[in-house]
């Protein structure tokens, strides 16, 4: 399966498709208008140019269009947390976990969160 590769552009567009969908071109204006500041022809553009890379789906409704993610929030974030790993760490959890844990202060809570994943993980590997 091919890697999805977005732009901080196509994340905010995704984002506003992931929350609630079909939209219609209007919706999306007004919600990236009051999220990042968009005029209505950013929005267009960047709604015809993720549809031709396949990265929303674009239903004609009467005279408008409405849009829906062609792509799933989980898969994108895989691929955008590997694609980060490998450039920026070299592909090491170990060393991008390291690095996080001495910048800031983790709550208990959080420390506890990473052990259970880490529990989960080795329990998988065992397998």
């Amino acid at each position: 399966m091919e890697e999805t590769h977005l732009t901080a552009s196509e994340w905010n567009v995704l984002n506003c498709l992931w929350e609630r969908h079909p939209q219609t071109v209007m919706q999306l204006v007004a919600a990236l208008n009051e999220r990042v500041g968009w005029a209505k022809s950013t929005t267009i553009t960047t709604l015809r140019r993720m549809e031709d890379k396949g990265l929303v789906l674009c239903e004609t409704v009467g005279k408008g269009k409405s849009y829906s993610p062609a792509v799933e929030r989980e898969g994108a974030a895989a691929d955008q947390t590997r694609s980060f790993l490998d450039r920026v760490y070299q592909g090491s959890v170990g060393l991008m976990m390291s690095a996080m844990a001495r910048r800031q202060e983790l709550t208990r809570e959080e420390i506890a969160e990473l052990k259970a994943i880490l529990d989960e993980a080795e329990r998988g590997s065992a397998q």
